[in-house]
């Protein structure tokens, strides 16, 4: 079980990786879920964007896409995100980087534990469970500047 965070086309680091990956760990536990692997991808707008038309035929940004390669109870996925759209989005709702780049990552792991967003219930649900993680994070002061 192995998770890896990757850059591409970007100078970008995390700082604080190592509890980001605990935090990822405990989401999969808590859902009753085995941690197997998993990799971040780090990048930018426009290779997001190519990764969305080519595989999801979407020709929008996003901010996260979530490739799920479960098998059974065994969490296993990609995740590509686009820095330029968490940027964005933490201007846009007053959060610091760290922050939402952790919604962001909080986000696609719980794709890859079953929860979904197609559907403003839905969307409800999966927000307030990256908030509960959000807040897990911040009482157990991970390190982030969140």
């Amino acid at each position: 079980m192995s998770i890896r965070i990757f850059y591409d086309e970007t100078v970008f680091r995390l700082k604080g990786s190592g509890k980001a990956k605990e935090i990822i760990r405990e989401i999969i536990a808590k859902e009753r879920k085995t941690s197997g692997e998993l990799s971040f991808v780090i990048t930018n707008d426009e290779r997001l964007k190519e990764i969305n038309i080519e595989f999801l035929k979407h020709e929008y940004y996003t901010d996260v896409i979530t490739f799920n390669y479960n098998e059974k109870d065994v969490i296993n996925g990609e995740i590509y995100i686009s820095l330029d759209r968490v940027k964005e989005n933490a201007i846009n709702y007053n959060v610091s980087l760290e922050e939402e780049l952790m919604r962001v990552i909080i986000h696609g792991v719980l794709h890859l534990v079953g929860y979904d967003d197609n559907n403003d219930e839905k969307k409800s649900e999966i927000r307030k469970m990256e908030d509960y993680w959000l807040g897990s994070l911040k009482s157990k002061n991970y390190g982030f500047s969140i």
